[in-house]
């Protein structure tokens, strides 16, 4: 890093795969912006150090949060939009100079923007997951108006508890359970990254008009896509997510539009 120059970027656990850099630096340069991003390993225990010590850095703009984070970070931060009650987990954080850290949640807005290109309006979602991602998910369902929505997960309980908290009267089945005859299946959980065991549902019971949407992006094509694109299902990979959210961050960041004309040389860069 650049010592004295605006600096924005990733935490986690792990944070090594995170592509996040690529994008935002892509944006930079393309912009002619003087600053950098960057991703920083910090682990649950380390929380609170990292943002003592950031908030006293006056280069930093802020970070974004993944896995594990999404939830802890909340604890640290002011919410003047109601992140909090409307979504439960905050994946982007801005430093106001002098002032409060103020939390928010881009996911959402990331995740339906693959959606509303493809003009794809489902009836039944299918919900993989029910951690900090899913909060978001689960909220961008709703507001996008879809009527049924359930959700698979190892916990019942917090599965029903994440319905019960966005006030949706969808349904919990296990991970072993058949999948219900849904037109979006969303994968939000680290299910088939590299070194996590894969996400290999039957998909049989899905129509042939279903879309098929993995968040994970590392590797860019999971199991779960591979086994959709056999099918002759449509298919979403984590990149689209990945870069619509990082988007909506890099103006909070940088006070600037990211140049989405360059999104095929951004993918092109992403995928070598």
């Amino acid at each position: 890093m650049t010592q004295g120059m605006p600096y924005a970027e990733v935490i986690g656990d792990p944070i090594a795969h995170s592509k996040s850099p690529a994008i935002h630096n892509f944006w930079l340069q393309k912009l002619g912006i003087e600053a950098e991003y960057r991703k920083t390993h910090v682990t649950a225990d380390g929380l609170s150090a990292y943002f003592l010590e950031r908030r006293a850095d006056p280069d930093w703009l802020g970070c974004n949060v993944t896995i594990p984070h999404k939830i802890a970070v909340m604890d640290y931060t002011d919410d003047p939009g109601g992140v909090r009650s409307r979504i439960g987990a905050m994946n982007t954080i801005a430093s106001e100079t002098g002032g409060p850290l103020i939390g928010t949640n881009t996911d959402a807005g990331g995740f339906l923007q693959p959606l509303i290109a493809r003009k794809f309006r489902p009836a039944h979602a299918l919900l993989v997951g029910s951690g900090g991602a899913a909060r978001a998910i689960l909220f961008a369902l709703t507001t996008f108006g879809v009527p049924a929505i359930t959700i698979m997960a190892r916990n019942a309980d917090k599965a029903q508890a994440l319905l019960d908290g966005a006030g949706v009267a969808g349904n919990v089945i296990g991970m072993e359970d058949r999948l219900p005859p849904v037109d979006l299946l969303v994968n939000s959980t680290s299910l088939g990254m590299d070194g996590q065991p894969a996400l290999a549902p039957d998909l049989a019971p899905l129509p042939a008009s279903a879309l098929v949407y993995d968040i994970v992006y590392a590797p860019l094509e999971t199991p779960l896509l591979t086994a959709a694109d056999a099918r002759g299902l449509s298919i979403v990979d984590g990149l689209e997510m990945l870069i619509g959210q990082a988007a909506l961050a890099f103006d909070i960041f940088f006070d600037a539009a990211a140049p989405r004309e360059h999104d095929a040389e951004l993918r092109a860069l992403l995928t070598a």
